[in-house]
């Protein structure tokens, strides 16, 4: 893997862990020469995990929609800020830059963006691997709500299989480096999308 895009939020979270192990991924990704493609922002987790790859002389990439850029939360020292029209185009941009997703503690809109992620691969469009570095336990209930999920029918076992889940970065990373996607049928192509 030569890029790999984070998700994560945009707040810090009550607990100093969270702030630190962004940092952690953000120097493990640049000690490992992988480029950081993330959302662009300097504050909360995101600016966190920048920060960790350029503290580190590693290559970040921004993406980031014009309206949240004129409020000034753009991370000025990136190594490359890719300024898009729209949420939509800046995930699909992220996605197109990277070889592999890693979601950290976040929101709303982590969450959109991972599922997403996940639904592309279960519909065929990408075979990227998908991690959850899962801090602190922050994604315990989650995972207990895919688990049901699969449990109960809606979720097929191989499509489980495809959120590689680790609480560490080294172990998540060996995940997706030995990730081999589950064969799936191409029902919509990206123009769909």
């Amino acid at each position: 893997m030569r890029s790999i895009v984070v998700f994560c939020g945009s707040a810090d979270g009550y607990v100093q862990d969270y702030r630190e192990v962004a940092y952690d991924l953000g120097a493990t990704l640049a000690k490992r020469d992988i480029r950081l493609i993330y959302g662009g922002a300097c504050i909360g987790l995101m600016g966190a995990v920048a920060d960790g790859v350029l503290d580190n002389k590693g290559k970040v990439i921004g993406v980031i929609p014009g309206f949240l850029r004129s409020k000034e939360i753009a991370h000025e020292d990136v190594s490359e800020m890719i300024v898009v029209e729209s949420m939509h185009e800046r995930k699909l941009k992220m996605h197109e830059l990277s070889d592999g997703v890693i979601t950290m503690p976040g929101g709303w809109g982590t969450m959109e963006e991972m599922f997403e992620m996940l639904t592309w691969a279960q519909l065929g469009l990408h075979n990227k691997p998908v991690g959850l570095l899962n801090v602190n336990g922050y994604y315990d209930s989650l995972i207990s709500m895919i688990n049901n999920m699969t449990d109960e029918g809606f979720l097929k076992e191989s499509n489980r299989q495809m959120l590689l889940v680790s609480e560490s970065i080294d172990d998540l990373l060996e995940q997706m480096t030995q990730y081999q996607a589950p064969e799936a049928p191409k029902w919509i192509t990206k123009q769909t999308t």
